[in-house]
């Protein structure tokens, strides 16, 4: 049911029947009207949304809300789009908003609120993955022609070392060592080589064993919390290589916290989700949770590319080896962050007999 102010500008009966939210705010930003997509949308009732500043109607969005303040000093129209957006009752929405100037005494903008997560993130996930093996096949391509003139640098230095004396022998290791360390790197670069080795294994099993390994090195004190969904059934999956790439996802998480950081492991059932443009009947969804200060808006479209990292001492693999790994399994890893909060969702299909 829609709930109107007193004297609302608009069709009321017509705006109830919208699948698009539709709000009226004051000159202070306060909502004076909005229908029922918007206590949908907002997961709120009216006594949480009428007459509440708009911005305390999310958790958390990255929308300028002195643009808004602006549209109404200026009388301007105005859109945005893809604005990310946290529920009060945390549910992450990604949102185009068209605002309109109204000429009323009491209602100055109205705004309509359009909900685009799931085509977003379809199309978004697709991007993503040819960049992903694009920049995957561009690596592996120039690592390889990087790794061949290594070996040969490395063989002619040994040749070179039998006839030198000891104290020259000093240049030949260096030049040897520095050989391997190229060499070490590229291995990296070029991440898993070898095929899964699927079997029947248990998910929470593989969390635990990330756990216990990131607590053995935990130099911060990082807390770990736990919020796992006991009806994930066992199901086919390499367990070695899940077990690296959620403790490559657990270890950046550990890097980027201080004394008092947290780090939350839940997991959980998705029904009828699209991975790579095809449908499964169960996901496996396990996130990783962490109070740190966020990522960097700068790199979050390149996050999963090969040496991109925010750490000074940072290689920038890890999170490109970790969505390598899920890609291997079908799978696929996104990341969700602002301050205070960042979100690693790593995806992954429930494959059985019954699919």
């Amino acid at each position: 049911m829609a709930v109107a102010s007193s004297s609302p500008t608009i069709d009321v009966l017509i705006c109830a029947q919208l699948t698009t939210a539709v709000l009226l705010l004051d000159s202070q930003l306060n909502v004076t009207y909005f229908n029922s997509a918007s206590s949908a949308l907002f997961g709120l009732g009216e006594k949480r949304i009428l007459n509440q500043p708009f911005a305390q109607l999310f958790q958390y969005n990255d929308v300028n809300i002195q643009r808004f303040y602006q549209a109404v000093n200026q009388q301007l129209n105005f859109n945005v789009t893809d604005v990310k957006a946290v529920s009060v009752d945390s549910r992450h929405l990604l949102l185009d908003i068209t605002v309109t100037y109204c000429d009323n005494p009491s209602q100055h903008l109205l705004l309509e609120i359009r909900q685009i997560d799931q085509q977003r993130k379809i199309s978004l996930e697709n991007l993503q993955q040819h960049q992903h093996l694009a920049a995957r096949d561009l690596i592996r391509g120039l690592a390889h022609e990087i790794k061949n003139p290594l070996g040969g640098l490395r063989g002619a230095a040994q040749l070179l070392e039998l006839s030198l004396d000891a104290e020259q022998t000093e240049y030949t290791q260096l030049i040897i060592a520095q050989a391997d360390r190229l060499t070490n790197l590229v291995n990296r670069l070029l991440g898993p080589y070898r095929p899964p080795k699927i079997q029947h294994n248990n998910l929470h099993h593989m969390i635990e064993q990330v756990r216990q390994l990131a607590l053995m090195d935990n130099p911060h004190q990082v807390q770990f919390s736990l919020d796992y969904d006991p009806s994930i059934p066992d199901f086919p999956f390499d367990t070695e290589l899940l077990q690296q790439a959620l403790l490559n996802i657990v270890r950046n998480a550990q890097q980027a916290l201080v004394a008092g950081g947290i780090i939350c492991l839940q997991s959980r059932v998705l029904f009828q989700h699209t991975l790579h443009g095809k449908r499964y009947k169960l996901v496996a969804l396990i996130k990783v949770i962490d109070n740190g200060p966020g990522i960097a808006a700068e790199i979050k479209d390149t996050l999963f590319y090969p040496m991109v990292s925010t750490r000074p001492q940072g290689n920038g693999l890890g999170l490109s080896i970790a969505q390598t790994l899920l890609h291997q399994h079908g799978g696929w890893i996104d990341c969700d962050s602002w301050p205070g909060h960042t979100e690693f969702s790593l995806y992954l299909p429930i494959v059985n007999s019954e699919n």
